[in-house]
């Protein structure tokens, strides 16, 4: 009895130190933590990765400086960047490691530093450390072009070994779906809307239907093909959506059924449709930054569709208009009249729904083209739903996105 009271009162011991270990690490280690715990080894260093980052904060919210709290220790320098960068990867998982990452390029003005090809070899890249490095792409000096362009086309091969093969099923399905056909081969009969066409012709005292109208799944035929048009804001706040949405659009480039045009806008407008073939090349044709004409955008991909009714418009945008606003929506009710099926994207990232112009998506909305985030994974449901001409699957705002 004793021995077994002795090992449980060891076990809650154990657990509270553990508990006062977890709040040190949380609170710092200001003095007025209350933990008085000390760290010692990979804890220490852990703690050591985070204060160089984060440092301290005073009442006021400001970064604390001096002894005895936590101060940010990373400087400007970019070998104890990379020993930072070093201990960090060896202490965090990758997840963690990207958010810190992108930390500390917000909190401690790092982006410079990132122009060094050995800083560039030394990073966890990910869709946002592509999105700073887009970014800077007009400052970026010859020496780093390469190494960042590496950086990059690993990020893009990622994306594309996690997307591509289901986005091409995917679209491949709904394609085959909106050719149609009277008389289907047993195989590509369309049962659901089959049985539907003929329920007038349902048998009671047989408890059957007769289907004298068979309607079926059609193959599309190569020469009949669906024109898709992705028109993406490159404003500063939509470069992880730049990212996805250049490797989507050489996904749908590379299927022979779908005539692919990327359209990339600002206050101007540059079609880059003709280097879809490397997003790679794509993502260094555009310009982060800047302000944003939809209005413009909009019309030079209305003066490039050619069959409105076969044509699904993808704007990839936070509806942030500098241009003219009535002659955004009046486009976008033109092209939809037309028959062209319109899908607005307030983002294309993993991160949700962004700030938008709630105005303008409501507007939207009143036209029939509601604008809603979209994350990767969601994308070849959406562009199959519009190529399908079904209700697209608009996700609940107030529930996780898949």
């Amino acid at each position: 009895m004793t021995t077994g009271m002795t090992a449980d009162r060891t076990a809650e011991a154990a657990a509270a130190e553990e508990r006062l270990r977890r709040w040190r690490m949380v609170l710092g280690g200001e003095g007025a933590d209350g933990t008085g715990c000390a760290l010692a080894g990979r804890d220490a260093a852990m703690d050591g990765a985070l204060t160089a980052l984060y440092g301290g904060r005073d009442n006021g919210g400001n970064r604390e400086s001096g002894t005895g709290g936590r101060s940010a220790g990373l400087g400007g320098s970019a070998p104890s960047v990379a020993r930072w960068l070093g201990d960090i990867r060896t202490y965090f998982p990758t997840s963690v490691v990207q958010i810190m990452q992108r930390d500390a390029i917000d909190r401690l003005g790092l982006a410079a530093l990132l122009l060094e090809p050995e800083m560039l070899e030394a990073v966890e890249a990910d869709v946002h450390l592509v999105g700073t490095l887009l970014s800077l792409n007009k400052a970026m000096p010859e020496t780093t072009k390469e190494t960042a362009r590496a950086v990059v086309r690993k990020v893009v091969e990622d994306i594309e070994k996690r997307l591509a093969t289901r986005t091409r099923a995917t679209l491949t399905g709904a394609l085959d779906r909106s050719a149609r056909i009277s008389r289907p081969r047993h195989r590509d009969i369309d049962w659901d809307r089959t049985i539907r066409a003929n329920l007038k012709n349902y048998l009671p005292e047989q408890g059957t239907v007769v289907p004298e109208r068979l309607i079926g799944y059609g193959r599309a035929a190569q020469s009949v093909k669906k024109e898709v048009v992705l028109c993406i804001d490159q404003s500063g706040s939509m470069a992880a959506s730049v990212v996805y949405a250049s490797v989507f659009g050489a996904v749908l480039a590379s299927m022979r059924s779908l005539d692919t045009r990327l359209v990339v806008f600002d206050t101007a407008v540059v079609d880059l449709t003709d280097q879809l073939d490397d997003p790679v090349d794509v993502l260094f044709g555009t310009q982060l930054g800047g302000g944003t004409d939809i209005n413009r955008a909009l019309a030079y991909c209305q003066s490039r569709i050619t069959r409105p009714a076969e044509t699904v418009v993808v704007l990839i945008s936070d509806l942030y208009e500098g241009g003219i606003r009535d002659g955004m929506l009046k486009r976008v009710a033109a092209m939809k009249a037309s028959g062209v099926q319109f899908v607005a994207l307030l983002a294309l990232s993993d991160e949700g729904a962004p700030a938008y112009d709630r105005e303008h998506a409501a507007a939207l909305a009143e036209l029939g083209a509601p604008a809603f985030a979209c994350t990767p994974d969601l994308f070849p449901d959406v562009m199959a739903a519009a190529i399908e001409k079904r209700p697209l699957p608009v996700p609940d705002p107030d529930l996780p996105h898949p």
